[in-house]
């Protein structure tokens, strides 16, 4: 019987993926990786209970504030919007999962990723409302060799049923959608970090309309939180200038400054073997693909066009390629042109 290690969050995803390895005849040993004070086991612990597998907790708090934590706040700190989930994938969730299949001398490790593994390719997920994909572009080939991901193939909404016949506790649990470590408003965590009010400038005019409460608070194409009532229109971030501490917005969802035609993007996992001049490329998670071409530079960066225009582009963000339902792989966003300018994010 082969014997494989599977990521127990808590969350109806894992419960049910290791279920189906069960089924599949699977020696299932369940892990869970404790990376907050006030991460809850209970679920995690009942589900293992009820599968009756093997079940380790496995304190990472410390290890999780330094890799993932810290770097968060010193990115948003430096202009930047991160993707923790991406980074955690990487370098601590599946990296983790991988050790301990080592140690405990199993053949596979799995996950409740919605995304699918074929000839250690990576591919969407039937359900393309959940896919996944994007947050595992910078998993190693060496690791992507050893994943099983059970809910391929699976709508949601058949994994939820699927809990529900097996009388798991997580059938009706609400599916997590915030960074895992924030469970207070976003505003409150960087309050924290002794944040300093600034200038807010119509970039359109040059004009002060009010004040920002800390760069680190807000983003590219944010619309919420600027309080600037009374303004007359819909207004969004387009820009920080952190030497000077301004942020700068513009007016209208279509206005010129929320978009961009090109993007330098670094530290590049490929996880194909097929490195197109064509293919489509997601900015965020959940946006549409976008057609891109690639030139390929000779540090190893990509320079991605995109004549179309895209809206907020954002360093820091991951950038991830696909061709028709296979994902290449992906990196970080570092810069972002208009036509043929950097534009000042930084």
């Amino acid at each position: 019987m082969k014997k494989v290690v599977i990521g127990i969050s808590g969350g109806v995803d894992s419960s049910v993926a290791a279920v189906l390895l069960k089924e599949q005849g699977y020696e299932v040993i369940g892990v869970t990786f404790v990376f907050t004070d006030d991460f809850d086991v209970k679920d995690a612990i009942e589900v293992c209970k009820k599968l009756s597998i093997e079940h380790h907790i496995i304190d990472y708090k410390k290890e999780f504030k330094e890799i993932i934590i810290d770097r968060f706040i010193s990115d948003y700190k430096a202009g930047l919007t991160p993707n923790p989930c991406v980074l955690c994938n990487k370098k601590v969730k599946l990296k983790l999962l991988y050790d301990k299949m080592l140690e405990y001398n199993a053949d596979a490790i799995a996950t409740g990723h919605y995304a699918k593994i074929k000839n250690n390719k990576l591919y969407l997920s039937k359900d393309l409302n959940k896919d996944q994909t994007y947050f595992l572009c910078e998993v190693s080939n060496e690791i992507l060799s050893k994943l099983l991901l059970p809910l391929d193939g699976l709508e949601k909404s058949y994994v939820r049923d699927l809990a529900k016949k097996y009388d798991l506790i997580t059938a009706s649990k609400k599916d997590s959608t915030d960074v895992c470590f924030i469970n207070n408003k976003f505003k409150n965590f960087f309050t924290k970090e002794n944040t300093l009010k600034g200038d807010i400038i119509n970039i359109e005019n040059n004009q002060k309309i009010g004040t920002h409460n800390g760069l680190a608070l807000y983003t590219i194409g944010q619309r919420k939180g600027l309080n600037l009532g009374g303004n007359g229109s819909r207004t969004f971030t387009v820009g920080k200038d952190l030497k000077n501490n301004i942020l700068y917005v513009a007016t209208g969802a279509e206005n010129d400054y929320l978009f961009s035609d090109a993007a330098l993007i670094d530290t590049i996992n490929w996880i194909s073997d097929n490195k197109p001049l064509e293919c489509t490329a997601k900015f965020r998670y959940r946006q549409p693909n976008n057609k891109v071409y690639m030139k390929y530079l000779n540090d190893g960066n990509i320079l991605v066009s995109y004549p179309q225009k895209v809206k907020s582009v954002t360093p820091g963000q991951a950038c991830v390629f696909y061709l028709g339902e296979e994902c290449l792989g992906g990196g970080i966003i570092r810069e972002v042109y208009r036509n043929n300018e950097k534009i000042p994010f930084l």
